[in-house]
């Protein structure tokens, strides 16, 4: 749990401590910042994480891809903000939470840990353009 949590935390650490080294207004003005970037990167940022098993049924159900994900990733935070109010129609599994999706990826990405990984019927993508996976659905 930590893990997934640990680059937000650390950048509000960062900020605190820079906001009172700096001090006053401009303190201020840094602090806001990397707060804003740890609300970016964290976890709840993405639509609600569901697991590999899970994702995979859904998909046999109703065809919707799956979109592989860990916190922090800016490649990641790329596709989900393209996606916008989309990102809902897509099975999103944090492999960071769940290790049968960290070895889904790992089987397509050519044994690494490479997100986004995006597997519809009939393709698996790496690191996708955003175009790419809204022409998938």
């Amino acid at each position: 749990m930590v893990r997934r949590w640990q680059q937000s935390i650390i950048l509000v650490a960062v900020g605190v401590l820079g906001g009172v080294l700096i001090g006053s207004l401009p303190g201020v003005v840094f602090f806001v910042v990397l707060a804003a970037i740890a609300a970016l990167v964290s976890p709840p940022a993405f639509p609600r994480s569901v697991t590999d098993a899970e994702a995979r049924a859904a998909q046999a159900a109703d065809g919707r891809p799956i979109i592989y994900w860990r916190p922090g990733c800016p490649f990641c935070l790329r596709l989900r903000g393209s996606l916008a109010r989309q990102a809902g129609r897509y099975h999103w599994v944090d492999i960071w939470s769940d290790p049968e999706g960290a070895a889904t990826v790992r089987s397509v990405a050519g044994g690494n840990e490479t997100v986004p990984t995006v597997v519809a019927v009939g393709a698996s993508l790496v690191n996708p353009s955003p175009q790419v996976v809204r022409n998938l659905h």
